[in-house]
């Protein structure tokens, strides 16, 4: 019994079969139509994404009986024979293993001969690069003049090692690597042509697994079918790859979300038990930061791609976006830094520890959870004591004014219930928050409140800033401070001062009054009068 790779079985035998290399195809097409076929050609790309076949398919189309066209007939007897490897006027050769000069100069002693049996003598040489220095001096004088019934097929993954003679004697064509989606498209036709039972999460995985060479994508089909008695079932090709599980990678981002470093270590012993690869683990947590990250700035973006999970609108609610990019950048250090490791896994749990160490307020102090308050605590508690202790004399249906820019700024922090009237700056400085919800705070302005609940407006230029799950970090804040109160946001333009615009009229006051100084100041004035100097008003800073 006599099996066949599926990567030769299903090698294409036409243009039209090759797949995402519509920019090679056309040129070559058009230049076969028109009969406007240059000596030398140059095809470069990493591997298995089509330079040999498209020499091979462009060698038939050059010899077929019927012609030379781009539609090779594939019946005639040049044409099989260029398919089955026989042709004898298709010379192919390996340049890494004949580099020599001697090889070369054998190699192109037959040039002059015309055809044996075809149109054209078709020289394929693959990863030309590797010829030595002299091999392509002795190519040069050639492949510049080669006589009319001769043309040049070079092919290469590394196109950057050719001289300069050599390229600029050739038609060159970069071939791209191929999207996860033409190759898993790909592999559905060639597993639905097989009659294979098969789950599209499978083929997923194994399209992003070939890193964009269609080659490696079948090779890996190959060995999934192997694996699964002809199955292809995402559970097998995960076993298989070593690939971890989405429930996994959304375990472990909710537990960084959450602080909890149990539930970290947790899923980092599943995957222990499971023997998952832990590089391809953080490439899958990396993959989900970014994903999550995109839809926080365009969910239609993520939808178009396919690639949207339940989870992602939740986790997008909850994380400030400039921790999600701290997520990322801690995880893409780590993977660099793995291989130093003293062991995978003892890495992998090492970016995990720093994600959790370099987030926004650290880790959480476990002498703090277990009711051993930290410094200043024992104030604060005091404070958010007597607010509600005057909670209990106001009314419940009672509502405060906010302070606007012509009113006296209070003195005191105090819920909607307290004597004194709210300072929304104040507090917005005491919130550890920061990235968009610290925008939107600061972008907020106090229009009135009452006991359960702080009325905002936000002007229109800032709407972008309004998300539910941005809100509810702030509430969330607010409840921890002493302040259990709900909020309601308004998009209106209002005479109402933020505490950005505060801290704006601030920092103004602050300048203006070091350009006043300076100019006051005798010893700047002795230097204007003495030098004729003037003061630039840009560069101007105030210290903190």
């Amino acid at each position: 019994m006599s099996y066949q790779a599926l990567a030769r079985k299903w090698r294409p035998r036409t243009f039209a079969d090759v797949v995402g290399q519509e920019h090679v195809v056309l040129a070559l097409s058009n230049a076969l139509d028109r009969d406007q076929v240059h000596h030398a050609f140059l095809f470069s790309g990493t591997r298995g994404v089509g330079k040999t076949t498209l020499a091979r398919i462009f060698a038939k189309a050059l010899n077929c009986e019927r012609g030379v066209s781009s539609t090779p007939c594939n019946e005639c007897s040049n044409c099989q024979a260029i398919d089955e490897a026989r042709f004898v006027d298709l010379i192919e050769v390996d340049a890494a293993s004949r580099t020599k000069v001697d090889d070369t100069r054998e190699l192109l002693d037959n040039v002059q001969y015309a055809p044996t049996t075809g149109r054209y003598k078709v020289y394929l040489i693959d990863e030309v690069h590797m010829l030595s220095g002299h091999s392509f001096n002795a190519l040069l004088k050639t492949l510049e003049e080669p006589p009319p019934h001769v043309k040049f097929l070079l092919a290469t993954t590394d196109p950057q090692k050719l001289p300069v003679t050599v390229l600029s004697r050739c038609l060159q064509f970069n071939l791209k690597a191929l999207l996860p989606e033409q190759i898993g498209q790909q592999l559905k036709k060639i597993l639905q042509a097989e009659e294979a039972e098969l789950e599209d999460e499978g083929i997923q995985l194994l399209a992003r697994a070939a890193d964009g060479s269609l080659r490696d994508g079948l090779s890996l089909l190959d060995q999934a079918l192997a694996y699964g008695g002809g199955e292809l079932k995402e559970e097998m090709v995960r076993r298989m790859l070593g690939t971890i599980e989405d429930s996994v990678v959304e375990g472990i981002i909710y537990a960084l979300v959450e602080d909890d470093a149990d539930a970290l270590f947790s899923h980092v012993l599943s995957m222990a038990e499971r023997a998952n690869d832990y590089s391809q683990a953080l490439d899958e947590l990396l993959l989900q930061l970014y994903n999550i990250s995109l839809y926080q700035i365009s969910p239609e973006m993520l939808k178009a791609k396919q690639v949207e999970q339940p989870w992602h609108a939740d986790i997008a609610a909850r994380v400030d976006a400039a921790e999600l990019q701290l997520y990322y950048q801690v995880g893409l250090i780590g993977k660099r830094d793995l291989a130093l490791a003293p062991d995978p896994r003892t890495g992998f749990e090492m970016v995990l520890l720093r994600m959790l160490a370099f987030k926004p307020g650290g880790v959480k102090s476990p002498e703090r959870e277990v009711g051993h308050p930290g410094p200043g605590a024992e104030a604060t508690l005091k404070t958010v004591s007597m607010q509600r202790s005057s909670a209990q004399t106001r009314p419940a249906d009672e509502v405060v004014e906010a302070v606007t820019p012509s009113q006296p700024a209070p003195q005191a922090v105090g819920v909607g219930s307290s004597i004194e009237p709210l300072d929304w700056g104040q507090l917005v400085s005491q919130m550890p928050v920061n990235g968009l919800v610290k925008e939107l705070a600061m972008n907020l302005g106090l229009s009135k409140h009452t006991k359960d609940k702080l009325f905002f407006k936000l002007d229109p230029s800032h709407e972008h800033l309004l998300d539910s799950g941005r809100v509810e970090l702030i509430t969330d804040e607010l409840r921890k401070m002493g302040i259990p109160v709900s909020i309601d946001v308004e998009v209106e333009r209002a005479n109402i001062e933020t505490p950005a615009q505060e801290l704006r009229r601030q920092n103004d006051q602050r300048l203006r009054a070091a350009e006043q100084a300076i100019r006051e100041d005798p010893n700047v004035q002795a230097i204007q009068e003495k030098f004729g100097a003037t003061i630039i008003k840009e560069s101007i800073r105030v210290r903190d």
